[in-house]
Formats: C-alpha cells, structure tokens, sequence
C-alpha cells in the first residue's frame, strides 16, 4: 500500500498561521488534495493534535502528532512521533525550555487551542515563536529518546534552517531524513556539495493556509505501508 503525506502543517495555534487552519478544515483539505496522512506541527507545541485526531477518526487520515522545535540556535525541527502521549512528552520538554515571555496576539497573532469539533477552549499564552534554549544535538538526543523521527526542516531556506544557522549538516548524528520546499533549491544545494546522498528527501508545504496543503502529487509518496492507522510503521518507513 502507498499513501501520500504531507508532514508539516500548522494548526490556528501557531501564531503565523491562518485562523481558518482549525482541525477539521485541515482534515478535510487534506482529503480534498488526496493525502493519506498528515503530520500536525505547531510552532513549540502539540496543544492542537489531539483534536486533529479525533477530527480525522471517520475519515481515514492518518494523523502524525508532531511539533516544530525551535532550538536555541534558531534552527526548525520536524519532530514526529508515534504516539500522542509521546507528544505530550515532548511538548512538556519543551514547555520547560521555553523563555517567559507571553504572546502579544496583537503583534503576533493568537495561539487557539480547539477540541475536535473546531470549539475554541482555550489560548496559549506562552510565546510560541521564541526559541528555546535546547542546543540542535541535544533536540536530536531528546526526539531520538522520545522514539521519534528528527528532520531538520526547510533546509533550502535562508531562514531558521541548519544549513543556514550552522552551515552543515553535523554528520555525527545519525540523522535520516531531510526536509526541503523546492526541487530548484534541493538541488543548488546537491551542485554546491552542501548536502548528499546520505539522506532521505521529502518535500513538505509547511502550511500556514489551507489552499498551502500539498496535493496528492506534490506530497512525498509513503510505500510499503500494511496498516492505515499504524503512525509507527510510516515513521519507520520513512528513515529506510
């Protein structure tokens, strides 16, 4: 069996992201593009998954708990893991390692938590956009911990990326999986001998919007899959 994933996507809990991402228009939008699976990756947060899983039970979306880490170098991590309880883990981690600073929605935007029926019951008031202050390796060592997969996001942008904070890839970590935005900039990258072979590629949207959600032949192409609801199996396919 394969299914097509689109693994970054942003829920109205990150402040840069759209009100309307609420749980079921993400869901739903995805089902529209022809995904199989999605991953939920708030800004230093996983607040919004759970209801992103109960509001994809009835129609056959795999949702991935996941969460973009912000180290302390400014570099955005995919971090995605099998469980929900694993998130919360995670998220508590990272809770801790977060600065005190409160959101000001005004200049940020607001930080919505929802239940699965798209009700509003609560606002995060932690600023979600800070950096913590976990190193890169460190985050590395935590995920891994967690059981979960580790890939350095959007590494084709001149932004929070490791290539653009650290200027390498540290090949000292057993890193897997790589991700990018677009093939023009993947492959600057390849001529300029910034990164190699050794990994494994995949192309995410990281949406803010609904109509950012990749369709079906955007999405990075998941095989050998044997079970439409196991999380675990599709992380592990994705580091082979």
């Amino acid at each position: 069996m394969k299914i097509y994933a689109d693994l970054h996507i942003h829920t109205a809990l990150s402040p840069c992201g759209d009100d309307n991402m609420t749980p079921n228009n993400i869901i739903n939008m995805a089902k529209l593009k022809g995904l199989g699976a999605i991953a939920i990756t708030d800004h230093n947060s996983c607040e919004n998954v759970e209801a992103c899983i109960g509001a994809a039970l009835e129609s056959g979306l795999i949702v991935i708990p996941g969460m973009e880490l912000q180290t302390k170098e400014d570099i955005h991590i995919v971090c995605l893991l099998s469980s929900i309880e694993k998130a919360y883990d995670l998220q508590e981690y990272v809770y801790k390692h977060l600065p005190s600073i409160k959101n000001r929605p005004d200049i940020f935007g607001d930080q919505i938590i929802f239940d699965s029926s798209d009700k509003i019951i609560g606002h995060n008031e932690k600023m979600l956009l800070s950096s913590t202050d976990i190193s890169f390796d460190e985050a590395f060592e935590v995920v891994k911990g967690l059981g979960g997969l580790f890939i350095p996001a959007h590494i084709d942008r001149d932004s929070f990326s490791v290539l653009y904070s650290l200027g390498f890839i540290p090949d000292y970590l057993d890193i897997k999986v790589l991700e990018y935005c677009s093939e023009e900039n993947k492959k600057l990258l390849f001529n300029r001998g910034m990164i190699s072979n050794r990994y494994r590629y995949i192309k995410s949207s990281d949406a803010h919007y609904l109509h950012q959600i990749l369709e079906w032949d955007e999405a990075i192409r998941i095989e050998n899959i044997h079970s439409e609801n196991d999380v675990t199996e599709i992380l592990k396919s994705l580091e082979i």
